[in-house]
């Protein structure tokens, strides 16, 4: 059995806030999570062996480190499963960009599996067990864009506009503990609602870990100011990539054919569901949660 092309989509925060910082040094956050879809992708062949092993070489991401490695032995453990799993990952995200590409790639893993093993199961308790790869995790097994506290483990529906974005790779990659460390880090803004977000979109919400990377990272600075000149644009996460949106495909064409060369850059389009949704057909466990999410 096996279920090849499982789509890891990235994801854009629209606005970040750090609102304050638990006893435990953990940051409390407040964002919207933005699914797009600009994916990696991965092929997954259960093995009877038990063994669960990555098919692929990954600069710089050792087998036994790597997210989908850790969340399928993870899986494994939980449920008891006897089975294993070869796992091929392509990845088309950027390594420290703020896209989420490795949580992402674990959610997916944790959706295929789930699926291929049989072994059932539910979102609510597949996401509490998410939660031990890393605090975004959670959101991609959500199944739809979200309003997110706590550590961003805390999840509400949010609906958000049918729009394009552009992106900016600014060719670095900042590391997430070097940013929240930072002294400089405003750790104190005023918690808002979900509905102030929702019913506000000209407000200029922000970023509060952008200025500290464009301090660090000034091909950071560089990539904002210069996309700026287009619309809000802002960094995603803790950073490095960019992003603008757009009203329609045509608009953000037109931004894109006049990036100058030393970024790489690129548009995706919003997404108002999980692409894994659609692949995993009548096994969705999100099925089951639909009158909860609507």
């Amino acid at each position: 059995m096996r279920l090849d092309n499982c789509p890891a989509p990235a994801k854009l925060n629209l606005f970040l806030h750090v609102t304050g910082r638990r006893a435990d040094g953990y940051h409390l956050l407040q964002t919207a999570f933005q699914l797009i879809d600009r994916c990696d992708y991965l092929d997954v062949e259960v093995r009877a062996d038990g063994q669960i092993c990555r098919t692929n070489e990954i600069e710089g991401v050792p087998a036994d480190s790597d997210l989908i490695v850790r969340a399928a032995r993870l899986l494994q453990s939980h449920t008891g499963s006897k089975l294993g799993a070869n796992l091929t990952l392509r990845k088309n995200l950027p390594m420290g960009g703020g896209l989420g590409g490795g949580s992402s790639d674990a959610a997916t893993t944790l959706l295929a599996l789930n699926h291929l093993w049989q072994t059932g199961v539910q979102r609510d308790e597949l996401t509490k067990l998410a939660l031990q790869l890393g605090a975004d995790v959670p959101f991609f097994l959500f199944g739809t864009n979200a309003f997110a506290e706590g550590v961003g483990e805390e999840l509400q529906v949010l609906h958000t506009p049918d729009v394009w974005f552009v992106v900016l790779e600014p060719g670095v990659q900042v590391p997430t503990p070097a940013i929240f460390s930072a002294k400089e880090l405003t750790r104190g803004t005023n918690p808002v609602r979900i509905a102030d977000f929702s019913s506000d979109a000209k407000h200029n919400w922000k970023n509060d870990l952008q200025t500290v990377a464009c301090a660090l990272f000034p091909q950071v600075d560089a990539a904002i100011q210069w996309l700026s000149q287009y619309g809000d644009a802002k960094m995603t996460g803790s950073g490095a990539c960019v992003f603008c949106a757009f009203a329609d495909e045509t608009a953000a064409d037109t931004v894109l054919k006049q990036v100058p060369d030393r970024w790489t850059s690129w548009k995706a389009k919003a997404l108002s569901s999980h692409p894994m949704a659609q692949k995993l057909g009548s096994k969705n466990i999100w099925l089951e949660a639909s009158l909860t999410l609507k």
